[in-house]
């Protein structure tokens, strides 16, 4: 026994040398600006740092405080951003740019006749409709017509979309890499297709940090009782960033987040005694192994003891007035509802949330695809106006950034039968509408171009990984130098290529 405590007595001595290494006071004597640096970090708000003033970007004032900033505390952001916080509307399944957005009268004239092989141009086809010996056109059932002072055309499936348009920036000419639904989904969400990336979010959050202390950076809502292709919590994860940089999923229902409440007959005091004592233990953890993940967890137990209190508060609707719910529609009033989301989605932001995320499945109709489009236009098109109509009436739309889009496009050709009023239609990942508004991009703008059949990109092509470079862009940031080494290599969100669609902002 003496011999093994001896053992452990040296490997001791190592421990406390890893240890003094790993200390704050080792890392304020080598940090330049030493305690300075700290106290500046924490005096210096979210609003000073941007040289916001009421949610107003100063620029007289912005260079300076940003160059300081960057001297003196992270390097982030690299430059002035025109965003301070995201929502983003995901369309889970593939939403028809061609029964939406994407109007396309000639294809009237060619209804049923096979598409030609010079616009198909061998691109690769699902197994859905890989047996299939033809492949008729199929043009949109829907009416069409033009709004606003940009004359954007939209579809008679979204009434209330087109009363914004003014306000909106379309790219019609997205592209992606994947072909079915969940390479896509993770490849949007992501800039991989295959699991184990971190998400936009969690990129944000590493990126930039928190603007809220009480409230995580990273919040996801899924509409209930939807059907469709499944999701995932690795699409609102962390990857291998540490973990407190992860989406929160908050439900509808009595505990939006789960394991949040406490048991029945423990209060605050006790909860608070508990993490005090856990806290020492998990000390003594770091001490001995460095392991960063230690006090990631401890800061997620911490973060959840404020969200006690935080969290009730934020998803309390009982303080909105009646016209809110009305311009949201009926639906509002129903937690957990897309409508309701929406609503919760302008509640959070205003509460400094620095990313929204939303999910709303049901839009994979290979069969069926005018009604099964309908329905889905009736779910979503009166809370995505009222989510743009809301912020812009509190001025928070000049600095949100929100993004409406699904993972592909939908074929110009039928999937199945093709009749006068029905047809289905496949994946198409080559040409897909994407839409946005708020800080930074232009309003009442569109960018791109498809082809006569809204199959190829004819101008402006944008890929995922452009996507991603301008969404970053907009937050101050370089996708190029926003990078995390893992396993001997330094990887990003758009991991080898992609460039800032400059055209897109104002």
């Amino acid at each position: 026994m003496c011999h093994n405590h001896e053992v452990v007595k040296s490997d001791n001595k190592d421990l406390q040398q890893l240890e003094k290494q790993l200390s704050r006071r080792n890392f304020l004597t080598k940090t330049s600006m030493g305690l300075g640096a700290i106290a500046l970090s924490s005096l210096m708000n979210t609003d000073r740092v941007y040289g916001a003033v009421k949610g107003k970007i100063d620029a007289a004032n912005a260079n300076n405080i940003l160059a300081e900033y960057n001297k003196n505390i992270s390097g982030l952001p690299h430059h002035l951003p025109k965003a301070r916080r995201i929502v983003y509307l995901f369309q889970s399944g593939g939403p028809s740019q061609l029964d939406m957005f994407d109007y396309k009268p000639k294809l009237r004239q060619m209804f049923g006749k096979d598409l030609p092989d010079s616009v198909r141009q061998g691109q690769r086809l699902t197994g859905m409709s890989a047996g299939q010996t033809t492949f008729p056109i199929a043009p949109s059932i829907m009416d069409f017509k033009q709004y606003g002072a940009s004359r954007a055309w939209v579809s008679e499936l979204m009434p209330y979309t087109s009363e914004i348009v003014d306000d909106l920036c379309f790219v019609k000419s997205m592209q992606t890499d994947a072909i079915n639904h969940d390479p896509a989904i993770t490849f949007l969400q992501t800039g991989n297709q295959l699991p184990g990336r971190p998400s936009i979010g969690a990129w944000l959050s590493y990126g930039l940090g928190s603007d809220n202390e009480n409230l995580p950076t990273f919040i996801t809502l899924i509409t209930k009782n939807m059907g469709g292709q499944p999701l995932y919590s690795r699409l609102w994860g962390n990857g291998f960033l540490p973990t407190e940089h992860q989406g929160v999923q908050f439900r509808s229902g009595k505990d939006p987040v789960l394991y949040l409440s406490d048991p029945q007959n423990y209060d605050g005091n006790d909860r608070r005694r508990m993490l005090d004592y856990l806290g020492k233990l998990n000390e003594l953890q770091y001490s001995a192994y460095g392991d960063p993940e230690i006090n990631a967890r401890m800061a997620q137990y911490e973060m959840a003891f404020r969200m006690q209190t935080s969290v009730p508060e934020v998803t309390d609707m009982s303080d909105e007035p009646d016209y809110i719910f009305d311009m949201y529609g009926k639906d509002s009033r129903d937690p957990g509802t897309y409508a309701a989301n929406c609503l919760m989605a302008r509640k959070l932001l205003e509460k400094d949330v620095k990313f929204v995320q939303l999910y709303h499945q049901g839009w994979d109709q290979h069969i069926g695809c005018p009604g099964g489009v309908r329905s889905q236009c009736k779910l979503t098109d009166q809370a995505n106006a009222a989510l743009i109509k809301d912020l812009k009436q509190r001025g928070m739309l000049e600095d949100t950034l929100v993004i409406w889009g699904g993972e592909f496009g939908r074929t110009v050709y039928s999937q199945g039968q093709l009749t006068a009023d029905n047809y289905g239609r496949d994946h198409h990942p080559k040409a897909f509408t994407m839409w946005m508004a708020g800080a930074g991009v232009k309003a009442g703008f569109c960018y791109g171009e498809t082809d006569d059949f809204s199959y190829n990109v004819v101008r402006d092509p944008v890929h995922v990984h452009d996507f991603h470079a301008t969404l970053l862009h907009l937050f101050g940031i370089d996708h190029e130098r926003l990078v995390f080494k893992h396993q001997g290599r330094r990887y990003r969100l758009t991991d080898v290529h992609g460039h800032v669609v400059n055209d897109l902002l104002v």
